[in-house]
């Protein structure tokens, strides 16, 4: 059974786990009510998957084809939880999916907004959805902090996914692999007709993007003690 607590197909979340507050920050009833609406969220992040994929449309056409999953990271961060609630609705084992699932959430969900708040700007994007990236990311790294409830972030599930938002840090922003750099455009880099990865930009967006696969790694290998913890 995938769940500590209960199983998923029960109307019944798992029980709250008392964790501390910092990997367990939002209130219980708001996990709960998540958990219970877990078919509609996951649901809005297919949908929020197919609107990304459209979104990076334009990068992607300049993006060799075997580089393509390097490229889109929210939308495969959205994949992603997406995949996690429905294996949680379902009852499958897959602490896997649930890892890369929160580490895809919390970085690409405070990833962004600070990106666009900081380093990007509006500039002539239009403010409607200027706005609509930085609120519907950081709605990405809130419901990170729901995984807990049904994941166990065993050491091999963090190990993947710290090796696929590490190796992606490295792709996108010091490696130059199939024409990258990959990471997701930036307006503040771009001049000339080209992004120039140079810039100041280009520094303060990598080290939001490390720091935060840092941060993630942290949260799941503290939650993971603090149940080790509680079963003694």
């Amino acid at each position: 059974m995938s769940t500590r607590d209960a199983p998923a197909a029960e109307t019944t979340p798992p029980g709250d786990d008392g964790l501390p507050w910092y990997v367990a920050p939002l209130p219980t009833w708001l996990e709960d009510l998540a958990l219970r609406l877990a078919w509609v969220i996951a649901a809005v992040n297919f949908a929020g998957t197919a609107f990304g994929f459209w979104y990076y449309r334009f990068q992607l056409a300049d993006t060799p084809l075997a580089a393509w999953v390097l490229v889109p990271d929210s939308p495969v961060a959205t994949l992603f939880i997406a995949l996690s609630l429905t294996a949680y609705k379902l009852d499958w084992e897959a602490d896997w999916l649930h890892a890369l699932a929160f580490f895809g959430c919390l970085k690409l969900g405070l990833w962004t907004p600070f990106v666009q708040l900081v380093v990007n700007g509006q500039g002539a994007l239009w403010w409607g959805m200027y706005w609509f990236l930085v609120v519907s990311h950081f709605g990405m790294a809130v419901e990170a902090f729901v995984i807990h409830r049904y994941a166990t972030f065993s050491l091999p599930a963090v190990g993947v996914a710290l090796a696929w938002y590490g190796g992606n840090d490295l792709v996108d922003y010091f490696l130059r692999v199939l024409d990258g750099p990959h990471h997701t455009a930036l307006r503040a880099e771009l001049g000339a007709g080209a992004a120039r990865h140079s810039l100041y930009a280009h520094d303060l967006a990598a080290a939001c993007a490390v720091a935060l696969t840092m941060l993630a790694t942290f949260l799941a290998l503290a939650t993971r003690v603090s149940y080790l913890q509680r079963a003694d």
